[in-house]
């Protein structure tokens, strides 16, 4: 049983200290950090957070933690994870990983929640935080690697709610310091909680994904903790997390000794609007267009002299929306994001409320749009591309394709540049000293001594 790989598993995750994070995944996921705050703050005044947020009202606990934004309530860690999760991913403004997940938001909305509900104490530091964050967010980079079809945009669930389960527990797992056989049962409790089919996407449903992922690898690792037992071999077999993948591979860990983390080999995409991360390509091909296009017509955009927009992109079944009627399906919208660029010249929060879905200017460009799937264009967000063509009633044609958008991993946001998102999407919601508060404790995480000060 010790050389399984759920064995293996646990071994790591009881196993990583402190001392074996390297400079660079600190650095990395500390922007992971202040980059999710920011997108949870923002997300906290959408529709749905404040539908979920009123819901959760009804628990009570001696036990609680903080909801990201307001002072006047407060929920038990729990219901804490779980609003604080479908916050962070209300809006699908949370970072992308590859292969394909979300892996922060719910692991860093489970253990700043579980963090608070340690007695005082036993206080948690900015070390101990970091630490836990980053082996859920190692725990899920390992797991989508024991699949080829992970590595492609997924097509059947979405991925935050099974890798995201799985990492959250793993984080509060290690947060509460549980010992191998209970990291095992943590796993594989929070394994029969994972899973969300992929047809709830572009719906007020998806965040609900990332929020249960938070809670229910929180509970997961708290019920583990209280002596609940489950299948101590869930990440080795086919039924268990093989269920969810067709051509799933396990493979053991490497050594402690020298470990080499993921998120030292690959960085995360963070986003500069709330959109599905292949829309961001389409993005910037636009908008190169647009100047293009400006430039040659006297800076004014001919909007009537355009006969047709052309969208090379993967085949993605779920962003092919040609009349997104919401904002949720507006963010999920490969036409949507083209011709709102095609039209502003850049995306932004704004770009999809309800006003600018709905404007006649758009809803004539959209009709103008067509998609074409060329062969080589696969659809995985290291090696997708977009190619946007304008094809003007005079015959000529204009275009641009996007490789590597910035905000990729392989084009990575510079640090003034993902302040500016953060303080931009936090000051809405928080005063101005709170929000320059946030970014020194973030990026001095590993020096705090009561990580409760977030």
């Amino acid at each position: 049983p010790s050389q399984t790989v759920t064995g293996n598993f646990a071994k790591v995750i009881h196993g990583l200290n402190a001392n074996q994070l390297t400079d660079q995944v600190i650095q990395r996921s500390k922007r992971m950090i202040l980059d999710t705050l920011g997108v949870g703050l923002l997300g906290t005044s959408t529709e749905v957070c404040q539908k979920v947020t009123q819901y959760s009202k009804i628990y009570s606990s001696d036990l609680s933690s903080t909801i990201w934004g307001h002072l006047d309530f407060r929920l038990p860690p729990l219901y804490a994870a779980f609003v604080n999760g479908v916050a962070v991913h209300s809006m699908d403004f949370d970072d992308t990983w590859h292969p394909a997940t979300h892996p922060s938001g719910a692991v860093l909305s489970a253990v700043i929640a579980l963090s608070e509900a340690f007695p005082q104490k036993k206080k948690i530091s900015g070390l101990d935080l970091l630490l836990a964050f980053n082996v859920g967010i190692e725990v899920q980079g390992r797991l989508l690697q024991f699949s080829r079809e992970a590595k492609n945009i997924p097509k059947r669930f979405h991925p935050p709610a099974v890798v995201g389960t799985m990492g959250s527990a793993a984080a509060c797992a290690k947060l509460l310091a549980l010992d191998q056989l209970e990291c095992k049962n943590a796993l594989a409790i929070a394994a029969s909680y994972a899973g969300a089919p992929l047809a709830n996407a572009a719906t007020q449903i998806k965040p609900l994904h990332v929020g249960n992922a938070a809670k229910h690898g929180l509970e997961a690792a708290c019920l583990a903790l209280q002596g609940l037992e489950g299948n101590k071999q869930i990440l080795d077999m086919e039924s268990g997390m093989g269920a969810f993948y067709t051509d799933y591979n396990p493979q053991t860990l490497p050594t402690l000794q020298s470990y080499p983390w993921l998120l030292d080999q690959q960085d995360v995409a963070i986003k500069r609007f709330p959109a599905h991360l292949a829309t961001h390509w389409v993005a910037d091909a636009a908008s190169s267009v647009r100047r293009k296009l400006v430039e040659s017509s006297e800076n004014l955009l001919p909007l009537d002299k355009i006969e047709k927009v052309i969208l090379k992109v993967p085949e993605v079944k779920y962003v092919n929306r040609p009349s997104p009627a919401s904002e949720h399906e507006a963010r999920h919208s490969f036409q949507f994001v083209a011709c709102s660029a095609l039209l502003d010249g850049s995306m932004s929060v704004q770009s999809f409320s309800t006003e600018n879905v709905h404007r006649p200017a758009l809803q004539e460009l959209l009709c103008k749009t067509q998609l074409e799937h060329p062969p080589d264009n696969t659809p995985s967000f290291d090696s997708l591309y977009c190619e946007v063509s304008i094809i003007l009633e005079d015959g000529n044609m204009i275009s641009d394709r996007c490789t590597t958008f910035y905000g990729h991993w392989r084009k990575p946001l510079k640090k003034e540049d993902l302040e500016k998102k953060f303080q931009s999407n936090a000051l809405g919601i928080l005063p101005a000293e709170a929000v320059e508060g946030i970014v020194e404790t973030v990026y001095n995480l590993e020096k705090v001594e009561d990580c409760s000060v977030l």
